[in-house]
């Protein structure tokens, strides 16, 4: 005889929702983890003239360098005159001092300029390829307004903006392709800025 002859027709039903939600949640793990280990693609070319200048760091992923800023994050990229980019990253501390980074940062995919590394080392010893950091271009819109940065391993990752306040709707929608590429947002951190 069965065990489920008795068995009343609701917990039928509950046991249906419950296999279901089980088998979405596995279908989402699952497709995180494809996702996580195809290869992270970049945008097909960067035009650096345009992308140099201000920029206002919207979201990011927790990084230890970063632990000291408490709001009005910024990075502002010039070139050299090596041809390479000064970075110049400030923000303003837990402490309420101003806090600065200067770096550089080296095309490694020239001419389509999506892929860089960048280095925070003393000037002096700055063009030793050590220490240097990725910073992939993943998404970015046509205007040069809004711009997804993450390196190959997916642990970081910014969201960047001409705007220290850019809309909810471009938010989504960089925040959806950031997860399509297999990032785990659960950690994200919104950075505030302020009119002082």
């Amino acid at each position: 005889m069965p065990l489920y002859k008795n068995v009343p027709k609701g917990s039928w039903r509950l046991a249906k929702i419950i296999l279901g939600g089980a088998a979405l949640t596995g279908l989402a793990v699952a497709t995180v983890a494809y996702a996580q280990n195809k290869p992270l693609p970049t945008v097909e070319r960067v035009e650096l003239d345009k992308y140099l200048g201000v920029w206002y760091e919207i979201a990011r992923k927790p990084l230890y360098f970063e632990n000291k800023c408490a709001k009005n994050i910024t990075a502002t990229y010039t070139l050299n005159e090596n041809g390479n980019i000064v970075v110049d990253n400030q923000c303003v501390g837990k402490d309420g001092q101003q806090h600065q980074s200067l770096g550089e940062a080296f095309v490694v995919n020239p001419p389509y300029n999506s892929k860089l590394k960048v280095s925070f080392l003393p000037e002096v010893v700055r063009w030793v390829p050590v220490a240097r950091g990725d910073y992939w271009i993943l998404k970015l819109d046509e205007h040069y307004q809004t711009v997804l940065v993450g390196e190959p391993s997916r642990k970081y990752l910014w969201i960047l903006s001409r705007t220290p306040q850019p809309s909810e709707e471009v938010m989504n929608e960089y925040l959806s392709y950031a997860k399509s590429l297999g990032y785990d947002l659960k950690d994200l951190i919104r950075a505030e800025h302020t009119s002082e």
